[in-house]
């Protein structure tokens, strides 16, 4: 890993163990990974470009209905940001910087930028993390919920009611709707899923193996991910023929599991054994 690098997870890090993460630049940071060209300047132009956004929606905005109505009206009609079935398919759809070049991406990501201009420009706004399909609320998340709105940004902005809502998650995930799906997701919860989505790209292609490995590594570096994403990084560097690394850092996740399911911990025990074996 180059200097560069070094200085841009240094900053993510410290990002997302402050006390108000910054969604947008966390976003971009993850961008610096991808594309190592995007840089400062990079960051900067996007940056700009949804204050840009922001700086056009209407001044006096009251109200969940005329914020979400407002910002389908900019970002969904009149700047067509919206995503389709082949957006999955894209790396490109998981990165900020991206997204607000080609108007296109996964839901996310257009909520993301859903979030970040309605923010910009005061208005009460949330993500909301349904299963399967992410999408944006407007309004007191804990008032009255004939008082909140939710938009999908992937279609363009367009107004969800409660059975709406329903048919996504059941479309996504086959899971009935539950309201308790609608609780605000934090800004770290967004990235955790941002950085996932990538993980799974890469998954599905063995030659990238090295977005894989950077997407795993950024995750690590939030102040709370699941425990089984250190087995998944070790698994990566022996694949990518670090063997002592990755044997070590298999039988650190051993350790952490031993407690509770010491037959797992085991098996990862002969798994770092064998990666060991590799270097001879």
């Amino acid at each position: 890993m180059d200097e560069q690098s070094t200085d841009w997870r240094r900053q993510f890090a410290d990002e997302a163990r402050s006390e108000r993460p910054d969604l947008a630049l966390l976003c971009l940071l993850v961008g610096t990974e991808a594309d190592p060209s995007l840089g400062q300047d990079g960051i900067d132009t996007a940056e700009i470009e949804l204050d840009r956004l922001a700086g056009m929606l209407p001044y006096g905005l009251t109200g969940a209905c005329a914020w979400a109505a407002a910002l389908g009206e900019l970002l969904g009609e009149r700047h067509d940001f919206r995503g389709g079935a082949a957006d999955y398919q894209r790396l490109e759809s998981s990165l900020l910087h991206e997204v607000l070049r080609h108007r296109r991406g996964l839901p996310i990501l257009l909520s993301v930028v859903w979030i970040e201009v309605a923010r910009r420009a005061g208005a009460p706004v949330y993500g909301v993390a349904l299963p399967g399909h992410f999408v944006v609320g407007f309004g007191d998340p804990a008032g009255p919920r004939d008082e909140q709105v939710l938009a999908d940004p992937f279609g363009g902005g367009r107004l969800l009611s409660g059975d709406d809502a329903g048919a996504l998650v059941a479309g996504a995930t086959g899971a009935p709707f539950d309201p308790a799906m609608l609780v605000p997701a934090d800004p770290l919860e967004i990235v955790l899923r941002v950085l996932n989505n990538i993980r799974a790209w890469a998954a599905a292609r063995p030659e990238r193996t090295d977005v894989q490995l950077w997407a795993v590594e950024l995750s690590l570096l939030l102040p709370a991910h699941p425990a089984q994403l250190r087995y998944e990084h070790a698994q990566l560097l022996v694949e990518r023929g670090d063997f002592m690394r990755g044997a070590v850092e298999m039988e650190e996740y051993a350790e952490v599991v031993a407690t509770v399911d010491p037959a797992t911990a085991e098996s990862v025990r002969g798994r770092a054994r064998s990666a060991r074996a590799m270097l001879n």
